[in-house]
């Protein structure tokens, strides 16, 4: 008798798991259908209002001059051995200081640390990173090479050869969940870990599964698992959908902060209008799915969660709730009318609130190998 209970329980066990991986992938792959829907739509009115310009965007050739801005640093390049790709990064202050590596989100590239390139080299050997996929680093064009397995090792690989065993590691959005996820499986590496505008990977699960308004707001996470229609609403009408998420009322750019100047926004197009660049940037998103639920979940390093209170992607609750994943100090900073472009918008505030984490505890001393 204990041995048929101990099957049926098995079975139903077994029978539940499958169901909810049915509700899962049916939730995914309805909400996709339900996004490419509304996509038409939008492609077809704008068809309608601008029959001859909806389908022209340009590529731009040559670089802005921003992007050669001595003040921000060096370019450099580095090709990691193992897994044979060329990354580009930006690298300013001297030798031998402290690490602090900055890990950008969607859809940017090194340049978004800018303003924090320039305010922490006095202290630390900044460095910001074209990810696989963005800027000048290489651009593997299949969706498997964009697994976190595969993104977090970039990490790990660009750290070591730029001789350090640990940093002080900086991420927003994209860059963010990057962030989270190297310092749960590496927190030898990470002296200390500061996040933009980005919930730890397991807090997004949860919080989304559970809140239709959430689910709302990520929507293009839905939508860019579809093969070659987010590239081409992304650049139809000379990538508008693009400008505008810099620099529209809901999402751009907070009217309190910095606007981007015409200068920093050909950076940006300068950069995902080279030819596959959208599909390296879109393919984070068409592996995400299959990556989550985490199986390690907590972080060890001190942690610094700044916040946006303006953000249109993410809803302020799951700020708070990372601190259940957290084995360390954990310090929250919510900035009042501050966009998803949180080191862009407000940069002297960010600054001034990362010099104050890493003065705490230890201090600077804690950061060298």
């Amino acid at each position: 008798m204990a041995r048929v209970l101990h099957n049926l329980l098995l079975f139903v066990t077994r029978l539940a798991l499958r169901i909810r991986l049915v509700g899962y992938w049916s939730l995914v792959y309805g909400y996709c259908a339900l996004c490419a829907a509304v996509a038409l739509l939008k492609l077809w009115w704008s068809v309608v209002l601008r029959p001859t310009a909806t389908f022209q965007w340009v590529v731009r050739e040559t670089p802005p001059a921003c992007l050669n801005d001595t003040s921000l640093g060096t370019h450099c390049y580095v090709r990691i051995k193992e897994s044979g790709l060329r990354f580009h990064y930006v690298a300013a202050g001297e030798r031998g200081k402290p690490l602090m590596l900055f890990l950008h989100g969607f859809p940017e590239f090194w340049f978004s640390w800018r303003y924090q390139l320039r305010e922490f080299k006095s202290e630390f050997r900044v460095v910001a990173v074209d990810m696989r996929g963005y800027g000048e680093s290489d651009l593997p064009l299949s969706t498997e090479n964009y697994s976190f397995d595969y993104l977090v090792t970039d990490v790990k690989d660009i750290v070591e050869y730029l001789g350090y065993n640990r940093c002080c590691l900086v991420g927003h959005d994209w860059g963010g969940t990057i962030a989270w996820l190297f310092a749960i499986h590496y927190p030898e590496m990470v002296t200390k870990l500061i996040v933009l505008n980005c919930p730890h990977p397991s807090v997004f699960t949860d919080y989304a599964l559970r809140h239709p308004s959430q689910l709302l707001k990520s929507s293009h996470f839905f939508f860019f698992q579809l093969p070659r229609f987010p590239e081409l609403m992304l650049s139809i009408n000379d990538f508008k959908a693009l400008k505008a998420l810099f620099t529209s009322r809901n999402t751009g750019i907070g009217r309190k902060g910095r606007w981007l100047t015409a200068e920093d926004l050909e950076a940006y197009l300068y950069a995902l209008s080279q030819p596959g660049a959208l599909t390296g940037a879109l393919n984070y998103y068409r592996n995400v799915f299959s990556s989550l639920p985490l199986n390690h979940k907590y972080v060890r390093s001190p942690v610094l969660l700044l916040w946006g209170e303006r953000d249109a992607f993410l809803e302020q609750e799951m700020a708070e709730a990372c601190r259940l994943y957290i084995r360390n100090h954990f310090r929250l900073n919510i900035i009042s009318g501050a966009s998803h472009w949180l080191q862009q918008d407000q940069p002297d505030i960010v600054n001034t609130l990362m010099w104050t984490f890493l003065k705490e505890g230890e201090g600077r001393k804690s950061y060298r190998n």
